[in-house]
């Protein structure tokens, strides 16, 4: 028998020097420094060096995936076992205590950005693998630490990586929240666009611009309108009197002959956008009462008649849900109008494992063209699902149970880990639940006990998928 926590608890002073060193490298996405072998720029590629060469000097397998991506292993075996991970973080921001990259350490927490996402749990792997290596332990499968760099933006590392390299014949994340997360929805970035200018004539009201939303991940919670017109004399009153009954903010203003309206909703992830107040689409349901040119008519409309008031794609006809993801939701991210150019609808849709997309594509590129708009992908995951009973969550959650004394449960989600990119993957930790979501936020932290915890789970875990 092994004593995983006392492995770990040996190794602490060294754990969190390691730790502390990575976390001192600013690996932020910098095109302006990017050039062949450091896509990302120079600060990703220094990191991603700085943890290759660290894995060599202790015996690990290295490989350097033309600065995309990485991978450290060690064992022997057909069969491989994926450790996905990733050393690129997002900007530190403002209002930080201390300096985002000093990794200072205050009541056994260590403040440093990327300090729970990814680069603490990335060292609780690594430290993992180590100490299985250190103790000399015979494994039946190959174990690898992959190294990504461009998680935070467009996971361009993993798409190259899996473009030359093998996959794993199973493995896990430490890039979320214990206890497993073993299904994660198909995530679908679209725009309707204005195929053709229509007619600008008629109408009482004539709609100069309409803005609302910046990502197609949150619900906007501004919107902005800008009108012209004979019949504005009472706009103002109706209003106020819209955004009182709806329980909002707002604003109208006079100036030139114009008038610009102003709504404020509120604001949330796409991935649950029913919890938001979706400022655009509650401004284009006021608006719907005003005679418009064909143009800004069929903007108005195809908001109204298929977006306002709706996060299950119920007007759509899209709405779905299943017993392993539940059901789908539909976020409009971003509304852009301009009467000289025509609109733009930005979608963020999250559907269930079990949805049949190619009749949901369908119906998208339908209801645009009544409008007179081609519906464009932007970006497609399709949905990421292991099975109960498979080998990986049985030994998982075993390891998860002896550890902390709880008792173990399956999640799903509406976003997206790394753990999609493996055929039979899962995110596992390193979070655990209860704690706080501080990831992306000023002042990220992580507790080292937690990490040091995880790290012993991360051990024994890897010995015993690897054994």
């Amino acid at each position: 028998m092994i004593d995983w926590k006392n492995e770990v608890e040996q190794r602490k002073e060294e754990f969190i020097k390691d730790l502390q060193t990575l976390l001192h490298f600013e690996s932020i996405l910098d095109p302006d420094t990017a050039k062949e072998g450091a896509p990302f720029g120079e600060g990703i590629h220094h990191t991603l060096t700085h943890l290759l060469e660290k894995g060599e000097s202790d015996g690990f397998t290295s490989k350097n995936l033309d600065g995309y991506a990485g991978h450290l292993e060690f064992g022997k075996g057909k069969e491989l076992i994926g450790v996905l991970c990733h050393i690129d973080v997002v900007p530190a921001g403002d209002g930080w205590s201390s300096d985002p990259f000093a990794a200072e350490i205050r009541d056994g927490k260590i403040f440093a950005r990327g300090a729970i996402d990814d680069k603490g749990p990335t060292m609780a792997a690594y430290y993992a693998m180590k100490i299985i290596k250190d103790l000399g332990i015979d494994l039946n499968r190959r174990v690898r630490l992959i190294i990504g760099t461009d998680e935070e933006s467009n996971w361009r590392c993993v798409k190259h990586y899996f473009k030359h390299e093998e996959m794993p014949t199973m493995g896990f994340a430490p890039d979320a929240s214990f206890p497993i997360i073993y299904a994660e929805k198909g995530l679908f970035d679209c725009e309707w666009k204005r195929k053709e200018q229509g007619s600008s004539e008629g109408g009482d009201v004539h709609l100069v611009s309409f803005e609302s939303g910046r990502r197609l991940n949150m619900v906007p919670d501004f919107a902005e309108a800008v009108l012209e017109g004979q019949r504005l004399a009472s706009i103002a009153e109706e209003f106020h009197s819209f955004i009182k009954d709806k329980e909002l903010n707002g604003s109208v203003s006079e100036e030139n002959g114009q008038y610009k309206l102003n709504v404020e909703g509120l604001s949330y992830h796409g991935s649950k956008p029913e919890k938001g107040k979706n400022a655009g689409l509650y401004l284009a349901s006021f608006l719907s009462k005003y005679s418009m040119d064909e143009e800004a008519n069929d903007f108005i409309r195809l908001a109204n008649d298929y977006l306002t008031d709706d996060t299950e794609g119920v007007k759509l006809g899209i709405k779905d849900s299943d017993d392993i993801t539940g059901p789908l939701t539909l976020n409009t991210g971003i509304m852009n109008y301009t009467s000289d150019k025509g609109g733009r609808f930005g979608l963020n849709l999250r559907y269930p494992v079990s949805h049949e997309f190619k009749r949901t594509n369908s119906i998208l590129k339908e209801v645009g063209a009544k409008f007179g708009y081609e519906l464009h992908e932007i970006e497609h995951l399709t949905p990421h699902h292991v099975p109960k009973d498979h080998e990986l969550i049985k030994k998982l959650m075993s390891v998860y149970e002896q550890h902390t004394g709880d008792e173990g449960y399956l999640i799903s989600i509406g976003g997206g880990t790394y753990a999609r990119s493996l055929d039979a993957g899962v995110a596992f930790g390193a979070q655990f639940p209860g704690d706080p979501e501080i990831a992306h936020q000023k002042d990220e932290h992580a507790d080292i006990k937690s990490l040091l915890r995880a790290t012993a789970i991360y051990a024994q875990a890897i010995y015993e998928l690897a054994k």
